[in-house]
């Protein structure tokens, strides 16, 4: 059974709610249009049509089904247009956004990446924080994103989470980081540097409420948007910052030191609009795991991609939590 056709049938004919005029817009006649009708009533189980009246209306069924042959049919047409571009060698514009501190080297490397496993692809990149990106994703103005969790997930897809463990970055001067680790109830009495509030909200009130939970209640919270900034801010004492160890790298004057128990965790997703997403958005959540897992690797097993779907999760070099 041809159930697309037998579909497209049925959403014309709900439409009119007329079988004569359905079958003049299908530009087929009229006996076969009902026939398809009735064939796929019978492949479903369910009378899709009230027909006992003078005027044909949809039953609770066809109701039903209307909404899901809508996107059924959507997705079909999405997938012959990604073909038709494959085929052409042109997949559009993708509308991505990273977040502000992702390393040079990932942003070489995903982009590398696109440009190998996708020629026809245009990449518009955009520098954008979390809260920023899920806006714009919200509003139709981005068309994937790479996130940090918590975040609100009404109305998106994600990727397969990537998680990067975070620990304490401290001056190399400080008596702190003679240690191999640090507790983070060690840290009483030290200002926390991290991000404003407004960049990742959900990932913001994580930090503090672990922080908290582990004995460690900052003197002050200070804002650092940049990488240089925080670095300053570190390097004048009496403040530290929980980040993952590839931030440290940037700064041979700071040092980076685990934490007691792994208590926090960056966890990196890709998302996309779940309706009408671009073509790309997938392929690019996958490529940007890869490159975020290459980067950024954690200690002991490899990192862990929790998604139900081929197409995983995005890169990063940036904040997000453990779930």
């Amino acid at each position: 059974m041809d159930l697309l056709r037998h579909l497209r049938h049925f959403v014309v004919v709900a439409r009119e709610l007329h079988f004569g005029r359905a079958a003049e817009v299908l530009g087929m006649a009229q006996p076969p249009l009902s026939q398809s009708i009735q064939r796929l009533e019978r492949e479903l189980g369910v009378a899709l049509f009230d027909r006992s009246g003078r005027q044909v209306r949809l039953t609770t069924a066809g109701q039903l089904l209307l909404g899901e042959a809508d996107d059924l049919l959507a997705g079909e047409q999405r997938l012959r247009n990604l073909m038709d571009q494959v085929r052409r060698g042109a997949l559009g514009v993708l509308r991505a956004g990273v977040p502000p501190e992702t390393p040079a080297v990932m942003l070489r490397a995903l982009l590398d990446g696109l440009a190998a496993r996708a020629p026809g692809l245009d990449v518009d990149l955009h520098e954008l924080t979390s809260a920023e990106q899920r806006r714009m994703l919200g509003e139709g103005r981005l068309d994937v994103g790479l996130l940090h969790h918590p975040v609100e997930e009404v109305g998106l897809r994600f990727g397969p989470a990537v998680d990067v463990p975070v620990g304490v970055l401290l001056p190399r001067a400080s008596p702190l980081a003679r240690a191999r680790q640090v507790d983070l109830a060690g840290l009483a009495g030290l200002d926390l540097i991290t991000a404003p509030r407004a960049t990742a909200p959900g990932w913001h009130d994580h930090v503090l409420a672990v922080c908290r939970r582990h004995g460690f209640v900052p003197a002050r919270v200070r804002h650092a948007r940049n990488p240089e900034f925080l670095f300053g801010l570190l390097l004048a004492g009496g403040a530290v910052a929980v980040e993952p160890e590839a931030v440290a790298r940037r700064e041979p004057r700071i040092a980076w030191r685990p934490l007691a128990g792994a208590p926090l965790v960056k966890r990196t997703s890709a998302a996309w609009p779940d309706r009408a997403p671009h073509p790309a958005a997938p392929m690019f959540a996958q490529l940007a795991a890869e490159v975020l897992a290459v980067v950024e690797p954690p200690p002991g097993p490899a990192a862990v991609a929790s998604a139900a779907r081929p197409w995983p999760v995005l890169f990063e070099a940036g904040q997000s939590p453990a779930g």
